[in-house]
């Protein structure tokens, strides 16, 4: 019953922005901590940014603060990730993934739904 639907992902040149959505669908959106995760060729999976569940808090691993901003829509159920000044080192599939409980959660083991993900590929 748990749909993630991940979109806008694309080919955009160093130094461009992006802005992903996370379609939700099969629980109460609301009350879950959500989060984007991302997986690079040959690379394992690493946490990007979460959201907590009410929208009032959110957090970044390093790599990625100052230029993304992670958002949510809970009348509508949707999830945002904005990318800026993207670098080639940011090129991954991106997934949308539910949190376990409200709270935001790095580790792998504290999503229970993920989506198919949305390429996003850097290059000049």
């Amino acid at each position: 019953q748990v749909q993630l639907v991940e979109s806008g992902g694309g080919l955009v040149q160093p130094g461009g922005s992006l802005r992903l959505s996370c379609a939700a669908s099969g629980f109460t959106f609301g009350t879950y901590a959500m989060n984007w995760i991302r997986q690079a060729p040959g690379k394992e999976f690493e946490w990007v940014a979460g959201i907590i569940g009410d929208g009032s808090d959110t957090r970044y691993t390093e790599s990625v603060m100052g230029r993304f901003t992670i958002s949510r829509d809970n009348a509508r159920n949707m999830v945002y990730l904005e990318m800026n000044l993207l670098k080639p080192e940011d090129t991954a599939r991106y997934i949308c993934t539910k949190g376990k409980e409200a709270e935001i959660r790095a580790g792998l083991t504290y999503y229970d739904y993920w989506g198919q993900g949305t390429q996003v590929t850097v290059s000049s």
